[in-house]
C-alpha cells in the first residue's frame, strides 16, 4: 500500500532520502559507503546494486531489448527507452511553476528555471563573466586563451566553436541554412 500512496515512512539518517520499502532503504545506504558488493565478471568495476550490475553487462554483452514502437531502435536501458520515446509523441511531463512552459525532459526544466532566477553560476576567472551553462563559458574562455579545436578538413581552417566550423563548411558546400 505504502507504494501506491507515495509514503516513504524508510528515511536515509545521511542524507534524508525517503523510501517506501526497507530492503530499499539498505540498498540506498551503500552508496553512502564504498562497499559495492556487485562485481562485473567481464571488467573491473564494481556496483552498490545488483540491479545497475545487471544493466552495465548489456555494455559488454551488446543486448538491448527495450525497442521502441515508432522506429524500431533499441536501448539497454528502459529508461533510456522512455526517454527516447518523447522524441516520438511529443510528451512533455516537466512543467515550470512560475510560467507553465513544458519541457520533455528534466535537465531541460533545471536550465529554465535559472532563466527566472537570472542565476547565471559559471563565471570567467578572467573577466568575471558569467554564464548560464558550463559549455557556454568552455566557449568563452577560448577568447582569452586564443584556443581553436575545430578544424576544417578542406582547408585546415581552426574555428573556436563547433558552430563556427558548421557554419563555415557551408562555403565549401555553397548550401545555404
Amino acid at each position: 500500500m505504502q507504494v501506491h500512496t507515495t509514503e516513504k515512512p524508510y528515511i536515509c539518517q545521511i542524507c534524508e532520502r525517503g523510501y517506501s520499502r526497507s530492503f530499499i532503504l539498505k540498498e540506498h545506504i551503500r552508496i553512502h559507503s564504498v562497499e559495492k558488493p556487485n562485481h562485473c565478471e567481464f571488467c573491473p568495476k564494481s556496483f552498490t546494486r545488483a540491479s545497475s550490475l545487471w544493466t552495465h553487462k548489456r555494455t559488454h554483452t551488446g543486448e538491448k531489448p527495450h525497442q521502441c514502437e515508432y522506429c524500431k531502435k533499441s536501448y539497454a536501458q528502459s529508461s533510456h527507452l522512455n526517454y527516447h520515446i518523447r522524441s516520438h509523441t511529443g510528451k512533455k511531463p516537466y512543467q515550470c511553476e512560475l510560467c507553465q512552459k513544458s519541457f520533455s525532459h528534466s535537465y531541460q526544466l533545471s536550465y529554465h528555471i535559472k532563466i527566472h532566477s537570472g542565476q547565471k553560476p559559471y563565471q570567467c576567472d578572467l573577466c568575471q563573466k558569467s554564464f548560464l551553462k558550463s559549455s557556454h563559458l568552455t566557449n568563452h574562455v577560448r577568447i582569452h586563451n586564443g584556443e581553436k579545436p575545430y578544424l576544417c578538413q578542406l582547408c585546415n581552417k581552426y574555428f573556436t566553436q563547433s558552430s563556427q566550423l558548421t557554419k563555415h563548411a557551408r562555403t565549401h558546400t555553397r548550401k545555404k541554412p
